[in-house]
């Protein structure tokens, strides 16, 4: 499979095999007027198998966002066709209005126009919490707003 060089623009790697296709919705690339290369189960040494985004493009990209969804990720920076910077990504410690609150009781599930945000409690298990009513939530699994 060749997949051509991106000239300016970006390469987010390392993503876990399967999620580049949330990520790549998430970013709205099928919209995209610039050239778009979602690669999928690509062979890995560190991951086994991976998915890569390639953007012919240089685009505005929550970073944090990225990192709450798979804070494994890097992100290439290219300029005339080298890579000028790499980005590496963590989890965020605070989201706001990426997930919803799954608790029926809580503010958000009833009050219209209250922010769903959540913070960091546990980095090692991926776990954030609700900071109205605490429910919590592990990064990278289940839907976005």
């Amino acid at each position: 499979m060749n997949v051509q060089k991106i000239k300016n623009g970006l390469v987010i790697d390392h993503i876990r095999a399967g999620t580049g296709l949330r990520i790549f919705n998430w970013l709205k690339l099928d919209r995209a007027q610039f050239s778009v290369a979602l690669i999928m189960n690509v062979s890995s040494n560190h991951l086994g198998k991976k998915d890569i985004i390639k953007i012919d493009n240089v685009i505005d990209i929550d970073y944090s966002i990225l990192g709450f969804i798979d804070p494994d990720i890097t992100v290439n920076v290219v300029e005339d066709e080298f890579v000028t910077r790499k980005i590496t990504l963590t989890l965020p410690e605070k989201v706001s209005n990426i997930i919803r609150c799954k608790n029926p009781r809580c503010i958000t599930s009833s009050e219209q126009g209250i922010a769903h945000e959540f913070h960091l409690v546990d980095r090692k298990r991926s776990e954030y919490a609700c900071v109205y009513c605490d429910e919590l939530y592990r990064a990278g699994i289940g839907e976005f707003l």
